[in-house]
């Protein structure tokens, strides 16, 4: 084999690498962030701008990818000790450490990259988002509130996506960070509730670890509730329209739904209320968001 076709990854271990940062999970958090430049477009001129649209997308991806190599490093020897994610691809050495990291550094490229060609400001500012990125993995080994950290790297997206548009900063889309970002710490005290018992063990620090299954959940339905009010919030701000707001019910029921599929006593269908749940609210707030966009005169 060329030193040169040895240099190209294969496509099994690209595959691999995808696995590692869970690609498809985009899908929480890439809406909103369309629905911050979608509104700021529709707000600007009415207009949706593809291309400053397609930087948006490869600055969430590449963040994101960023962000879940690094957590997927630093957690490596954590993630060894604990059953249920004891066959990830770094603990089972199908992506090795190196690989990991250039992975990770590709993903920090491009994401630097398209910043840059968005505005100034979106480039001075790239470097702060990166951080809590690399502090949230770091988080369980000193604090019991690292799903607040998880929320504060999510909300940058939305208002990173409005930047991208207006090159300016807006309150409006810091209502729609803060509801990213509650909603996605609120639903991170659920998944991290099937890790208590390996947790404790050895010594990771949760909220569900530290105040029990009952409280995290507990504390999910206020996050929950807390993100429905910003919606609301949000909506009334930007002047939202019948369909958004139809959206926002959508949203409020799938919530209701998600919290009577886990209780304290049965975690059987935890990963249903975190991927599909979750994935079906980012998905159908986009979609109405869209529509009602649409329908109040954004044009391609």
């Amino acid at each position: 084999m060329s030193a040169s076709a040895a240099a190209v990854p294969s496509p099994g271990r690209t595959k691999a690498f995808l696995r590692l940062v869970m690609i498809e999970h985009s899908v929480f958090a890439l809406p909103f962030a369309y629905i911050a430049a979608l509104t700021a477009m529709f707000q600007l001129d009415g207009r949706v701008d593809w291309v400053t649209l397609l930087l948006v997308t490869v600055c969430m991806v590449g963040l994101r990818t960023f962000a879940m190599a690094c957590n997927r490093i630093i957690d490596r020897e954590i993630d060894a000790r604990n059953p249920r994610t004891a066959n990830r691809e770094l603990v089972t050495g199908a992506v090795t450490v190196r690989s990991a990291w250039t992975g990770a550094g590709i993903a920090l490229v491009l994401f630097l990259g398209a910043a840059a060609l968005l505005n100034p400001l979106c480039l001075a500012l790239a470097p702060l988002a990166v951080v809590p990125m690399v502090v949230y993995p770091y988080g369980k080994r000193f604090t019991n509130y690292p799903h607040a950290i998880l929320g504060i790297a999510q909300a940058i997206g939305p208002v990173g996506a409005w930047l991208a548009v207006t090159g300016s900063w807006s309150w409006d889309a810091v209502i729609l960070g803060l509801a990213v970002g509650v909603w996605i710490g609120g639903f991170d005290l659920i998944f991290a509730c099937q890790d208590v018992q390996a947790d404790r063990a050895h010594g990771v620090k949760s909220f569900p670890a530290r105040f029990g299954i009952p409280a995290a959940l507990w504390g999910a339905r206020v996050c929950h509730a807390v993100t429905t009010g910003l919606l609301v919030w949000y909506a009334l701000a930007t002047g939202a329209g019948l369909f958004f707001w139809a959206g926002l019910v959508v949203v409020a029921v799938a919530f209701v739904y998600e919290h009577t599929i886990v209780t304290p006593h049965d975690l059987s269908r935890l990963n249903k209320a975190f991927f599909t749940v979750n994935g079906f609210i980012g998905i159908s707030l986009f979609v109405c968001a869209l529509i009602d966009l649409v329908v109040r005169g954004l044009t391609p």
